[in-house]
Protein backbone atom coordinates (compact mmCIF):
# COMPACT_ATOMS: atom_id res chain seq x y z
CA UNK A 1 0.00 0.00 0.00
CA UNK A 2 1.34 3.43 -0.97
CA UNK A 3 1.34 6.01 1.81
CA UNK A 4 1.07 9.62 0.69
CA UNK A 5 3.46 11.96 2.41
CA UNK A 6 2.15 15.15 4.08
CA UNK A 7 3.99 17.22 1.50
CA UNK A 8 2.31 15.37 -1.37
CA UNK A 9 -1.09 15.70 0.29
CA UNK A 10 -0.51 19.41 0.76
CA UNK A 11 0.52 19.69 -2.88
CA UNK A 12 -2.67 17.99 -4.02
CA UNK A 13 -4.82 20.22 -1.81
CA UNK A 14 -3.01 23.28 -3.14
CA UNK A 15 -3.56 22.08 -6.71
CA UNK A 16 -7.26 21.48 -6.06
CA UNK A 17 -7.84 24.94 -4.66
CA UNK A 18 -6.83 26.83 -7.82
CA UNK A 19 -9.00 24.48 -9.88
CA UNK A 20 -12.04 25.36 -7.77
CA UNK A 21 -11.08 29.03 -7.81
CA UNK A 22 -10.64 28.89 -11.59
CA UNK A 23 -14.15 27.50 -11.98
CA UNK A 24 -15.56 30.33 -9.90
CA UNK A 25 -13.66 32.89 -11.97
CA UNK A 26 -15.02 31.36 -15.17
CA UNK A 27 -18.57 31.53 -13.82
CA UNK A 28 -18.18 35.13 -12.65
CA UNK A 29 -16.65 36.17 -15.97
CA UNK A 30 -19.55 34.59 -17.86
CA UNK A 31 -22.20 36.19 -15.65
CA UNK A 32 -20.61 39.61 -16.14
CA UNK A 33 -21.38 39.34 -19.85
CA UNK A 34 -25.02 40.43 -19.94
CA UNK A 35 -25.33 39.70 -23.65
CA UNK A 36 -24.14 36.13 -23.08
CA UNK A 37 -26.65 35.68 -20.26
CA UNK A 38 -29.43 36.86 -22.60
CA UNK A 39 -28.21 34.49 -25.32
CA UNK A 40 -28.18 31.58 -22.86
CA UNK A 41 -31.73 32.48 -21.82
CA UNK A 42 -32.83 32.35 -25.47
CA UNK A 43 -31.15 28.96 -25.91
CA UNK A 44 -32.79 27.59 -22.76
CA UNK A 45 -36.16 28.79 -24.05
CA UNK A 46 -35.58 27.13 -27.43
CA UNK A 47 -34.39 23.90 -25.83
CA UNK A 48 -37.44 23.83 -23.56
CA UNK A 49 -39.75 24.41 -26.52
CA UNK A 50 -38.03 21.65 -28.50
CA UNK A 51 -38.17 19.10 -25.68
CA UNK A 52 -41.78 19.80 -24.74
CA UNK A 53 -43.15 20.67 -28.18
CA UNK A 54 -46.15 18.27 -27.94
CA UNK A 55 -47.20 19.97 -24.70
CA UNK A 56 -46.48 23.57 -25.75
CA UNK A 57 -47.59 23.66 -29.39
CA UNK A 58 -51.30 24.52 -29.65
CA UNK A 59 -51.89 22.37 -32.76
CA UNK A 60 -50.52 19.45 -34.72
CA UNK A 61 -47.90 21.09 -36.98
CA UNK A 62 -49.12 19.13 -40.02
CA UNK A 63 -52.86 19.56 -39.41
CA UNK A 64 -54.41 21.30 -42.44
CA UNK A 65 -57.50 23.49 -42.66
CA UNK A 66 -57.93 25.13 -46.05
CA UNK A 67 -60.75 27.30 -44.72
CA UNK A 68 -58.16 29.09 -42.55
CA UNK A 69 -55.35 29.32 -45.12
CA UNK A 70 -53.08 32.39 -45.00
CA UNK A 71 -54.74 33.80 -41.90
CA UNK A 72 -52.65 36.75 -40.60
CA UNK A 73 -51.17 37.00 -37.09
CA UNK A 74 -53.47 37.74 -34.18
CA UNK A 75 -52.60 41.45 -33.93
CA UNK A 76 -53.66 42.21 -37.51
CA UNK A 77 -57.19 43.12 -38.49
CA UNK A 78 -58.18 39.73 -39.92
CA UNK A 79 -56.13 37.80 -37.37
CA UNK A 80 -57.44 35.40 -34.76
CA UNK A 81 -56.29 34.64 -31.24
CA UNK A 82 -56.57 30.95 -32.09
CA UNK A 83 -53.51 31.30 -34.36
CA UNK A 84 -51.14 33.81 -32.79
CA UNK A 85 -48.64 33.83 -35.66
CA UNK A 86 -51.16 33.10 -38.39
CA UNK A 87 -51.44 30.14 -40.75
CA UNK A 88 -49.69 29.08 -43.95
CA UNK A 89 -50.99 28.30 -47.43
CA UNK A 90 -52.48 25.00 -46.21
CA UNK A 91 -54.04 26.41 -43.04
CA UNK A 92 -51.35 24.98 -40.74
CA UNK A 93 -50.55 26.88 -37.54
CA UNK A 94 -47.28 28.81 -37.91
CA UNK A 95 -46.50 28.91 -34.17
CA UNK A 96 -46.81 25.13 -33.85
CA UNK A 97 -44.60 24.61 -36.88
CA UNK A 98 -41.93 26.99 -35.58
CA UNK A 99 -41.89 25.17 -32.23
CA UNK A 100 -41.60 21.74 -33.85
CA UNK A 101 -38.97 23.07 -36.27
CA UNK A 102 -36.75 23.86 -33.29
CA UNK A 103 -36.53 20.14 -32.51
CA UNK A 104 -35.00 19.27 -35.86
CA UNK A 105 -32.67 22.28 -35.93
CA UNK A 106 -31.23 21.70 -32.47
CA UNK A 107 -30.92 17.94 -33.01
CA UNK A 108 -29.09 18.41 -36.31
CA UNK A 109 -26.86 21.15 -34.89
CA UNK A 110 -25.90 19.23 -31.76
CA UNK A 111 -25.53 15.89 -33.54
CA UNK A 112 -23.37 17.29 -36.34
CA UNK A 113 -21.16 19.22 -33.90
CA UNK A 114 -20.71 16.13 -31.69
CA UNK A 115 -19.81 13.89 -34.61
CA UNK A 116 -17.43 16.44 -36.14
CA UNK A 117 -15.88 17.05 -32.71
CA UNK A 118 -15.19 13.37 -32.07
CA UNK A 119 -13.67 12.79 -35.53
CA UNK A 120 -11.71 16.05 -35.60
CA UNK A 121 -10.38 15.66 -32.06
CA UNK A 122 -9.15 12.12 -32.75
CA UNK A 123 -7.46 13.23 -35.98
CA UNK A 124 -5.91 16.28 -34.30
CA UNK A 125 -4.57 14.27 -31.37
CA UNK A 126 -2.95 11.64 -33.59
CA UNK A 127 -1.59 14.21 -36.04
CA UNK A 128 -0.19 16.57 -33.42
CA UNK A 129 1.22 13.93 -31.07
CA UNK A 130 2.92 11.57 -33.51
CA UNK A 131 3.80 14.04 -36.27
CA UNK A 132 5.84 12.63 -39.17
CA UNK A 133 4.03 10.73 -41.92
CA UNK A 134 0.80 10.49 -39.91
CA UNK A 135 0.66 14.27 -39.61
CA UNK A 136 1.40 14.77 -43.30
CA UNK A 137 -1.24 12.30 -44.49
CA UNK A 138 -4.00 13.53 -42.17
CA UNK A 139 -3.36 17.21 -42.87
CA UNK A 140 -3.31 16.61 -46.63
CA UNK A 141 -6.71 14.94 -46.26
CA UNK A 142 -7.87 18.04 -44.41
CA UNK A 143 -6.52 20.24 -47.20
CA UNK A 144 -8.37 18.18 -49.80
CA UNK A 145 -11.65 18.59 -47.94
CA UNK A 146 -11.08 22.32 -47.48
CA UNK A 147 -10.68 22.61 -51.25
CA UNK A 148 -14.40 21.85 -51.62
CA UNK A 149 -17.01 24.34 -50.31
CA UNK A 150 -18.69 22.63 -47.36
CA UNK A 151 -22.25 23.32 -48.50
CA UNK A 152 -21.60 22.11 -52.06
CA UNK A 153 -19.96 18.97 -50.69
CA UNK A 154 -22.96 18.41 -48.41
CA UNK A 155 -25.33 18.93 -51.37
CA UNK A 156 -23.45 16.34 -53.41
CA UNK A 157 -23.39 13.74 -50.62
CA UNK A 158 -27.04 14.24 -49.64
CA UNK A 159 -28.05 14.12 -53.29
CA UNK A 160 -26.24 10.79 -53.61
CA UNK A 161 -27.41 9.22 -50.32
CA UNK A 162 -30.93 10.67 -50.33
CA UNK A 163 -32.82 12.81 -47.85
CA UNK A 164 -33.18 11.88 -44.21
CA UNK A 165 -32.53 13.35 -40.78
CA UNK A 166 -29.65 11.03 -39.89
CA UNK A 167 -28.10 11.40 -43.34
CA UNK A 168 -28.05 15.17 -42.85
CA UNK A 169 -26.39 14.80 -39.43
CA UNK A 170 -23.77 12.42 -40.82
CA UNK A 171 -23.03 14.65 -43.79
CA UNK A 172 -22.73 17.86 -41.76
CA UNK A 173 -20.64 16.03 -39.15
CA UNK A 174 -18.17 14.55 -41.61
CA UNK A 175 -17.82 17.83 -43.52
CA UNK A 176 -17.04 19.85 -40.39
CA UNK A 177 -14.24 17.92 -38.67
CA UNK A 178 -11.34 19.88 -40.21
CA UNK A 179 -11.62 22.95 -37.95
CA UNK A 180 -11.53 20.74 -34.84
CA UNK A 181 -8.56 18.76 -36.15
CA UNK A 182 -6.47 21.81 -36.97
CA UNK A 183 -7.03 23.50 -33.61
CA UNK A 184 -6.38 20.32 -31.61
CA UNK A 185 -3.26 19.56 -33.68
CA UNK A 186 -1.86 23.01 -33.01
CA UNK A 187 -2.51 22.74 -29.26
CA UNK A 188 -1.08 19.22 -29.01
CA UNK A 189 2.08 20.16 -30.91
CA UNK A 190 2.74 22.87 -28.32
CA UNK A 191 2.03 20.50 -25.41
CA UNK A 192 3.83 17.31 -26.47
CA UNK A 193 7.27 18.67 -25.48
CA UNK A 194 6.12 19.88 -22.05
CA UNK A 195 7.59 18.34 -18.91
CA UNK A 196 4.45 16.48 -17.84
CA UNK A 197 4.32 14.64 -21.18
CA UNK A 198 8.06 13.86 -21.11
CA UNK A 199 7.81 12.53 -17.55
CA UNK A 200 4.79 10.40 -18.43
CA UNK A 201 6.74 8.81 -21.27
CA UNK A 202 9.72 8.25 -18.97
CA UNK A 203 7.71 6.18 -16.50
CA UNK A 204 6.23 4.03 -19.27
CA UNK A 205 2.77 5.56 -19.79
CA UNK A 206 1.37 4.51 -23.16
CA UNK A 207 0.76 6.99 -25.96
CA UNK A 208 -3.01 6.40 -25.85
CA UNK A 209 -3.09 7.13 -22.13
CA UNK A 210 -1.00 10.27 -22.55
CA UNK A 211 -3.35 11.57 -25.25
CA UNK A 212 -6.48 10.66 -23.28
CA UNK A 213 -5.47 11.74 -19.77
CA UNK A 214 -2.87 14.45 -20.29
CA UNK A 215 -3.44 16.11 -23.65
CA UNK A 216 -7.20 15.90 -24.21
CA UNK A 217 -8.15 17.78 -21.00
CA UNK A 218 -5.90 20.66 -22.10
CA UNK A 219 -7.75 21.20 -25.39
CA UNK A 220 -11.32 21.17 -24.09
CA UNK A 221 -11.58 24.97 -23.88
CA UNK A 222 -11.02 25.67 -27.61
CA UNK A 223 -13.12 22.61 -28.46
CA UNK A 224 -16.08 24.07 -26.54
CA UNK A 225 -15.81 27.32 -28.47
CA UNK A 226 -15.53 25.61 -31.86
CA UNK A 227 -18.38 23.27 -30.94
CA UNK A 228 -20.85 26.06 -30.18
CA UNK A 229 -20.00 27.89 -33.39
CA UNK A 230 -20.33 24.66 -35.38
CA UNK A 231 -23.80 24.06 -33.93
CA UNK A 232 -24.93 27.39 -35.39
CA UNK A 233 -23.26 26.64 -38.73
CA UNK A 234 -24.89 23.18 -38.89
CA UNK A 235 -28.34 24.64 -38.15
CA UNK A 236 -27.96 27.15 -40.98
CA UNK A 237 -26.62 24.42 -43.30
CA UNK A 238 -29.57 22.15 -42.50
CA UNK A 239 -31.98 25.02 -43.20
CA UNK A 240 -30.21 25.63 -46.52
CA UNK A 241 -30.49 21.96 -47.50
CA UNK A 242 -34.16 21.85 -46.49
CA UNK A 243 -34.80 25.07 -48.39
CA UNK A 244 -33.42 23.39 -51.51
CA UNK A 245 -35.49 20.26 -50.86
CA UNK A 246 -32.45 18.07 -50.04
CA UNK A 247 -32.67 18.00 -46.26
CA UNK A 248 -35.05 16.00 -44.11
CA UNK A 249 -38.28 14.65 -45.67
CA UNK A 250 -41.02 17.18 -46.38
CA UNK A 251 -43.37 15.71 -43.78
CA UNK A 252 -40.85 16.66 -41.07
CA UNK A 253 -41.22 20.30 -40.06
CA UNK A 254 -38.05 22.34 -40.45
CA UNK A 255 -37.41 26.06 -40.58
CA UNK A 256 -35.73 25.69 -43.97
CA UNK A 257 -38.75 24.01 -45.56
CA UNK A 258 -41.01 26.66 -44.03
CA UNK A 259 -38.86 29.35 -45.66
CA UNK A 260 -39.12 27.53 -48.98
CA UNK A 261 -42.91 27.28 -48.67
CA UNK A 262 -43.27 30.94 -47.75
CA UNK A 263 -41.05 32.51 -50.40
CA UNK A 264 -43.94 32.72 -52.86
CA UNK A 265 -46.10 34.60 -50.36
CA UNK A 266 -43.66 37.26 -49.15
CA UNK A 267 -45.56 40.01 -50.95
CA UNK A 268 -49.00 39.08 -49.64
CA UNK A 269 -48.58 36.81 -46.59
CA UNK A 270 -45.19 37.73 -45.17
CA UNK A 271 -45.67 35.85 -41.89
CA UNK A 272 -45.37 32.44 -43.57
CA UNK A 273 -41.63 32.96 -44.15
CA UNK A 274 -40.71 35.74 -41.72
CA UNK A 275 -41.38 33.91 -38.45
CA UNK A 276 -39.28 30.79 -39.23
CA UNK A 277 -36.61 33.15 -40.54
CA UNK A 278 -36.64 35.08 -37.26
CA UNK A 279 -36.40 31.81 -35.30
CA UNK A 280 -33.42 30.71 -37.40
CA UNK A 281 -31.71 34.09 -37.00
CA UNK A 282 -32.23 34.29 -33.24
CA UNK A 283 -30.99 30.73 -32.72
CA UNK A 284 -27.83 31.24 -34.76
CA UNK A 285 -27.17 34.61 -33.12
CA UNK A 286 -27.65 33.24 -29.59
CA UNK A 287 -25.32 30.30 -30.24
CA UNK A 288 -22.65 32.53 -31.77
CA UNK A 289 -22.82 34.98 -28.86
CA UNK A 290 -22.49 32.06 -26.43
CA UNK A 291 -19.49 30.75 -28.36
CA UNK A 292 -17.82 34.17 -28.28
CA UNK A 293 -18.43 34.40 -24.53
CA UNK A 294 -16.92 30.95 -23.98
CA UNK A 295 -13.88 31.98 -25.99
CA UNK A 296 -13.43 35.12 -23.88
CA UNK A 297 -13.87 33.17 -20.65
CA UNK A 298 -11.39 30.51 -21.75
CA UNK A 299 -8.80 33.26 -22.32
CA UNK A 300 -6.84 33.76 -19.07
CA UNK A 301 -6.64 37.48 -19.79
CA UNK A 302 -10.40 37.65 -19.34
CA UNK A 303 -10.02 36.93 -15.64
CA UNK A 304 -8.05 40.13 -15.18
CA UNK A 305 -10.83 42.35 -16.48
Amino acid sequence: MTVMSPAAATGQATAAAPAAGSGLRVLRALLRNKLAVLALAVLVLLLTAALFAPLIAPYDPNAQNLLLRLQPPAWQSRGSGAHLLGTDQLGRDILSRVIYGARVSLLVGAGAALLAGVVGTAVGLVSGYFGGWADRVLMRLADVQLAFPALLLALAIVGFLGSGLWYVILVLGFTGWVSYARVVRSEVMSLRSRDFVTEARAIGVTDITIMRRHLLPNVTAPLATIGTLHVAAAIVAEASLSYLGLGVPKETVTWGSMLADGQLYLGTSWWVAVFPGIALMLTSLAINITGDALRDVADPKAYRR
